[in-house]
């Protein structure tokens, strides 16, 4: 088997609009080649309500917390075996609750900010209210432990030491180091901790494969005749509204010098103009529901890699719980 490796509420039905409404101007359909017939399209739908296909096999901010607590609590028993006690590093989590990213925060902004209520209390500033706390420096290693972990010598050419991709072709790597009278791991146990939980075998998918099918469909839906229709007329509302010569979402920031002052007066004024203009067109609606059926189209596209994916990811969450 060949597998390609790569690293408010929702609005009720009443206001669904048909799909062939706007899908009429598509090419042929299908999965092939043109334009994907749409789904329902829904009016002004929130953020946090949006969902891909995709989303099935992408980790939650939390599960992706603890997957990197896992992943360093494989390096402190590798680091262990060499008779170094290691303290992992624990991932950044939020200081406080900031209302769930699983429920759909990490669509926040896809499209741009959307939400009418963080652009008149933050203009485009996305940290705000985030609660994020500082990650905590890495530990201090004696030369001997920096062999360890690194699998190479202090000091040496990045990117010259041995390596390998998965587990499985680091078994038949000689990394050329021994420590405690082992040989140290190829690329040390920082890599092994990563190949453990991430490619144990040499059919694991790399796990920036999905997030790359993810980008293709965006940068797909970007190209979109319908996409394309919706963005011209956002930027001629944002036109009419004081700010000209607009062409994204992704630029307000850029072409108004915002980046000093997100928050700032100015900053919210054009905030809120944004997003009345998106929902005065019905951007967040139209882009979400174009880029869904690019989604869709790729999964169907890479079905058995996915289902790969999806399994190794299964495997991953119970390594988690065994170690827990």
């Amino acid at each position: 088997m060949h597998i390609v490796r790569r690293r408010r509420s929702s609005a009720p039905a009443a206001v669904l609009l048909a799909a062939v409404f706007l899908a009429g101007c598509a090419g042929a359909g299908g999965s092939g080649g043109g334009e994907p017939e749409l789904g329902p399209v829904e009016a002004d739908p929130a953020t946090a309500g949006l969902s891909f296909p995709m989303d099935a096999y992408t980790d939650t901010e939390a599960e992706r917390i603890r997957m990197g607590q896992v992943q360093q609590t494989l390096v402190s028993r590798c680091m262990a075996r060499y008779g170094f006690t290691y303290e992992p590093v624990r991932p950044a989590e939020p200081a406080e609750p900031t209302g769930g990213e699983g429920a759909g925060d990490r669509h926040r902004y896809l499209f741009g900010l959307a939400d009418p209520v963080r652009a008149a209390a933050h203009g485009y500033d996305k940290s705000a209210g985030s609660g994020t706390s500082a990650k905590p420096a890495a530990p201090q290693l004696s030369d001997s432990a920096y062999v360890v972990m690194n699998g190479e010598q202090p000091g040496a050419r990045g990117g010259t030491a041995p390596d390998a991709a998965t587990e499985e072709e680091a078994a038949q790597l000689d990394s050329g180091l021994t420590a405690a009278g082992q040989k140290v791991p190829a690329g040390g146990c920082a890599r092994e901790g990563y190949r453990k939980l991430y490619a144990p075998t040499r059919d694991s998918v790399d796990l920036l494969f999905v997030f790359g099918l993810a980008s293709e469909a965006h940068d797909r839906s970007k190209q979109d005749s319908r996409v394309v229709d919706v963005l011209k007329k956002w930027s001629a509302c944002m036109d009419k509204s004081g700010y000209g010569g607009i062409r994204t979402p992704y630029d307000v920031v850029d072409k108004l010098g915002l980046d000093e002052d997100k928050a700032g007066p100015k900053a919210v004024t054009a905030a809120k103009a944004d997003v009345a203009c998106k929902r005065q067109v019905n951007l967040v609606g139209i882009w979400a529901a174009v880029e869904k059926a690019y989604q869709e189209r790729l999964v169907d596209e890479h079905a058995e890699t996915l289902a790969l994916y999806k399994k190794q990811r299964e495997a991953r969450f119970k390594l988690a719980a065994s170690l827990a």
